[in-house]
């Protein structure tokens, strides 16, 4: 079928010369990129801003290195990707692909840009198995995966090893069936599990199925190196500048050691306490142009959606105004709801206001949340001790890593604003984008599941 709707004719509105045109050449002279990929939070998928994904950045990115338009192909299932790529029906396969060696026989793969592991997953509250030889249940792995190489070395030493190849579901379709009991093991990449226990709180590794893996492109295999030179030169600068590291930290960075009893308790609070505040969340957020699930991932940090929580130093209600906060954007009760929530989110949108408008979203939000919690006066010393230590002082990935040198005497007798617990503001702005991004998660997937359209968002806002 793929092969009878062929995409396009890479080789269409192309002058007659005396030699072929590069596959380079080709790219640009049709002005398109085409990459295949999946579905998936670690790859592509629609978030509340358009098109998103780790692998749809990457993809994005060089498609801008090369001065053309991304184009997305979609497959049917994944085992379609290799089989595509290697006939030449896309210029590459951006799908977060592992290298293996008998996948090495159909296609080549580019520079490594990230590494792995692959996990066998259960479900809490079943028996935990130790290794291949105590599953006892089904095992349910994505058809034309690694896992299914994985599984097959793995029978070598354990001969009773049984498993099911799924054609139609993707990676994290079997993971809601593990967590829904529907199955009882599946294999997953780490980055993926660590993604989903977000959502499904109750998945567990139980075992590594290989060492770790690295993740690149596949391209097909060709006398033709132009495209992959082109992609091999592409890296290697986005490894140089930071920008890998950025969007690796963008994606990943919040993901911290996977808190159980937290990822319960947000959960429950969301049913339980936000639908009584999410009307307040909703008109800030629109005062300020904002997503209002952010203003409320904000206030489920500061107080858990509780208007009486009190901290030991007096900071109090919703947001957990200061008294000078408060006094700052004309609120009298800090205990009100409706006061709290209005106030946090002027006094936040004061601080993106105070970051130096040459500073690019994400970035801009997650130094403005930085500011909202330790104060911009800290925050500045963090950037300027940033280009001391010969970082970029306008990227996030770089100025949390210098925010804890702030409660370090060698470092913040440096500064103008002296000691701060700078390591607070780190896990605050992380906390916040994991509570944001469950909560854009459960949203959606709720007014999908209702039949309802997604609720639009509100502004321009960075992509989370």
């Amino acid at each position: 079928m793929w092969r009878a709707v062929q995409l396009i004719l890479l080789t269409a509105g192309l002058p007659a010369c005396d030699s072929p045109p590069t596959a380079l050449e080709r790219v640009q002279a049709n002005n398109e990129l085409i990459v295949i990929t999946r579905n998936s939070s670690t790859t592509f998928y629609e978030g509340p801003d358009g098109p998103t994904g780790f692998e749809y950045e990457l993809a994005k990115h060089f498609a801008d290195y090369l001065k053309v338009e991304l184009r997305i192909v979609i497959p049917p299932n994944f085992n379609d990707i290799l089989p595509l790529t290697a006939l030449g029906d896309v210029h590459l396969a951006a799908a977060g692909l592992t290298i293996t060696e008998k996948r090495k026989e159909k296609v080549r793969f580019g520079p490594v840009y990230h590494t792995i592991t692959p996990q066998l997953v259960y479900r809490s509250g079943t028996r935990r198995p130790g290794d291949p030889g105590e599953l006892n249940g089904r095992l349910e792995v994505v058809a034309g995966s690694s896992h299914e190489e994985h599984l097959e070395t793995l029978r070598e030493s354990y001969p009773d090893l049984t498993w099911v190849t799924d054609e139609e579901q993707a990676s994290e379709e079997l993971l809601e069936l593990v967590w829904q009991q529907l199955i009882d093991y599946t294999v997953a990449d780490s980055n993926e599990l660590s993604v989903n226990q977000r959502y499904y709180p109750e998945l567990r590794p139980a075992f590594d199925v290989s060492d770790p893996e690295e993740l690149a492109w596949a391209f097909p295999k060709s006398d033709d190196d132009s495209l992959f030179l082109a992609a091999t030169t592409f890296f290697n600068r986005i490894k140089a500048n930071g920008t890998l590291e950025q969007l690796i930290e963008r994606y990943y960075g919040h993901i911290r050691k996977f808190d159980y009893v937290g990822t319960r308790s947000y959960l429950a609070h969301i049913d339980q306490r936000l639908p009584e505040y999410q009307p307040l969340f909703m008109t800030a957020a629109n005062n300020i142009d904002m997503d209002w699930r952010l203003l409320a991932a904000i206030g489920y940090q500061e107080s858990h959606w509780d208007p009486d929580a009190v901290s030991p130093t007096g900071v109090r209600g919703l947001m957990m105004l200061t008294h000078a906060a408060a006094k700052d954007v004309d609120i009298a009760d800090r205990r009100d709801p409706a006061q709290s929530i209005m106030g946090g989110a002027d006094y936040l949108a004061k601080m993106i206001k105070q970051i130096p408008e040459r500073i690019k979203e994400p970035d801009r939000t997650w130094m403005a949340l930085a500011a909202y919690n330790v104060g911009l006066g800290h925050l500045e010393d963090a950037r300027k001790l940033t280009q001391k230590n010969k970082g970029n002082a306008d990227r996030w990935v770089d100025v949390k890593k210098n925010l804890p040198l702030l409660s370090k005497k060698k470092w913040f007798t440096q500064t103008r604003y002296g000691y701060a617990r700078g390591w607070e503001p780190v896990r605050y702005v992380e906390n916040i984008r994991t509570y944001y991004d469950v909560l854009v998660w459960m949203t959606e997937t709720r007014a999908a599941d209702s039949g309802k359209q997604r609720e639009p968002i509100q502004f321009d806002s960075p992509a989370l």
